[in-house]
């Protein structure tokens, strides 16, 4: 093997390797101008996109220990995505790149959790809220009850505070 080949082998293997998660794309028929925004989204993400040669990501498959189940996806034009961090963000790009290609792009499969997932497992990924959002969510359910007794207290006062000693008059009346 020439040394320009082994250079860029082993650069897909140490990416593939290094990263947290690999998703498998077909690229044919996209512009570069589309790739080129692809590529700039995936930098804000902390993710990048490398057009490789079938045989050099299945070394770099057969290095990582990736199922047999990959070797179906490796035909056709093939791009990978590569990064560290959370993975969904990623997907929600890639979906919508593949979305904007008006289906000359697709996704083959992913690397996701060390598993190999298919393409419909990938946009399913892509639909789940991220980290922030999940933050976010936990966030405003657990400050509901203080905000709902804060509430309850607010519209007591603005009563005059009438209604809480009138009824605890009424309790020992009644019994």
């Amino acid at each position: 093997m020439r040394i320009e080949k082994v250079a860029i082998l082993s650069e897909v293997v140490e990416r593939v390797k290094e990263s947290d998660y690999c998703f498998i794309l077909n690229h044919g028929g996209v512009s570069v101008a589309q790739m080129a925004k692809l590529r700039s989204e995936l930098r804000k993400l902390d993710s990048r996109l490398l057009v490789v040669k079938n045989t050099f990501l299945a070394k770099a498959a057969k290095e990582k220990g990736w199922s047999d189940d990959v070797n179906a996806m490796l035909s056709g034009n093939t791009a990978i995505v590569t990064g560290r961090g959370e993975p969904t963000a990623v997907a929600k790009a890639i979906m919508e790149f593949v979305k904007a290609s008006a289906g000359k792009a697709s996704v083959k499969g992913a690397d996701y959790d060390n598993k190999i997932v298919d393409a419909a497992m990938v946009e399913a990924l892509s639909k789940v809220p991220g980290k922030n959002e999940l933050r976010a969510t936990l966030l405003m359910l657990l400050k509901e009850p203080a905000t709902r007794l804060a509430r309850v207290l607010s519209e007591k006062a603005k009563q005059g505070g009438e209604a809480a000693p009138a009824a605890a008059e009424e309790a020992p009346a009644q019994a």
